[in-house]
């Protein structure tokens, strides 16, 4: 039975010879999330040294926050589009989108321009991730999506790295480095357009949805789309688990991200030290996720999902202890950032491969949305025990309890569910 000539993205299906094309674009466009997520934080002493465009330490967190929501808020509203129009479609206009509002932050000329700039980008940066994750889980042929799903995520920790790079020597000329995310954003749509064909399952999916006939005829019951499609039979189990085990995650890795020099420089350590802590601990991320990708794919997502949660409340826990030797304390938090990073990566996989094409970017973009609301309470708590005075050693105490809680939110989910939610 031939294709309909109409059938959404049929023209851009995948072609022998593209296979490549799409896994680095993916990784392209994660990375430069990453840079352009990051590159707030890396400009906000700049801009509070030096009073740019009014900036005071209260306009710097409502910006920090507004895009954490924005970021959010994107993720969330993803899904159903990518669900509905495709996944080539959503991640170019994405791209495009918050690479143009990423161009006009650089040149705000007030602090409410700024952040209104900064949270209308927030909302395709949300989406981007979310589109590549749904779109190269299904652009894998074999099935298994750990490996695909966190060697893709690597470019989100290459593009902060590259971020924090540029900074070191370019943060007194802030306006450059928001001018150089959104520059390379442009440069990638063209690349988008010309190479990323549409997901053959996507095609698949809405060809079938538009022989409802065939369908009522034949045994299989069609899976649910959208929102309705996270909720359907065991589904619900699953869209309950995913969301905690997501918000954990993220709770995890952004008041990690954000307060680790802090607790550590309270702890004793050198402030110099402490930075260097922060960079050890996302090279060990970037090392968990390619190992937690194969481990995944070799023995399912699932366990490595509870064993990955589990070490990383264990290693959150011993970073509590005092160490006299650098080198080993170096060791400990590199061996946490491959734990605790890669934990919430795999919840990603887990989502991509268990739920059906037409509800698959949804799920992962509301995985994602509820994840941003941990990344926004992780810092705000941890932030909260370093006024108190009590980061170290409370801090990695919550972290590790945690760690636990999302481990016990991955317990409930089931391994294996149809189509239908059975």
């Amino acid at each position: 039975m031939s294709t309909p000539a109409a059938a959404p993205g049929a023209a851009n299906t995948a072609r022998a010879g593209d296979t490549r094309w799409p896994a680095i674009l993916c990784w392209l466009a994660v990375a430069l999330e990453g840079f352009d997520l990051v590159v707030l934080g890396a400009v906000i002493p700049e801009l509070l040294a030096t009073n740019a465009i009014g900036f005071t330490p209260e306009a710097a967190t409502l910006v920090a926050t507004l895009s954490l929501v924005g970021v959010g808020l994107g993720a969330a509203a993803v899904g159903p589009i990518a669900d509905s129009f495709g996944r080539r479609y959503t991640i170019i206009f994405c791209v495009l989108f918050f690479s143009i509002f990423t161009i006009l932050v650089a040149f705000s000329p007030n602090v409410a321009l700024f952040t209104t700039f900064r949270f209308i980008a927030g909302l395709a940066l949300g989406a981007v991730m979310p589109g590549c994750l749904a779109y190269i889980s299904e652009h894998n042929k074999s099935g298994k999506t750990g490996k695909a799903t966190t060697l893709t995520m690597t470019g989100y920790h290459a593009g902060a790295v590259a971020i924090s790079l540029l900074a070191v020597f370019y943060s007194h000329n802030w306006h450059l480095l928001f001018i150089a995310g959104g520059v390379a954003g442009l440069v990638l749509v063209p690349l988008l357009w010309w190479k990323l064909p549409e997901s053959q399952e996507f095609v698949a999916a809405q060809v079938a949805k538009s022989r409802p006939a065939e369908a009522a005829d034949s045994e299989v019951v069609a899976p649910k789309t959208g929102m309705a499609g996270l909720f359907v039979g065991r589904f619900k189990l699953v869209t309950i688990g995913v969301w905690a085990a997501s918000f954990m995650g993220l709770l995890l890795v952004y008041g990690l991200n954000t307060w680790l020099p802090k607790i550590m420089a309270d702890a004793g350590y050198e402030v110099s030290d402490s930075l260097v802590m922060l960079f050890v601990m996302n090279i060990g991320a970037v090392v968990g996720l390619v190992i937690a990708g194969w481990l995944a794919d070799k023995h399912g997502t699932k366990p490595i999902v509870l064993m990955w949660f589990l070490l990383a409340a264990v290693f959150l826990a011993a970073l509590s202890i005092p160490m006299t030797s650098q080198i080993l304390l170096n060791i400990a938090v590199f061996i946490t950032g491959v734990f605790v990073f890669s934990a919430q990566v795999l919840v990603y996989a887990f989502v991509s491969a268990i739920y059906p094409p037409t509800a698959r970017g949804t799920a992962i973009g509301m995985a994602s949305a509820v994840g941003r609301i941990g990344a926004i309470v992780g810092p705000f708590i941890t932030g909260t025990l370093v006024t108190a005075g009590i980061a170290y050693p409370w801090g990695f105490y919550l972290f590790a309890v945690v760690a636990v809680l999302g481990f016990a939110a991955m317990v409930i989910v089931p391994k294996a569910v149809d189509a239908a939610g059975r």
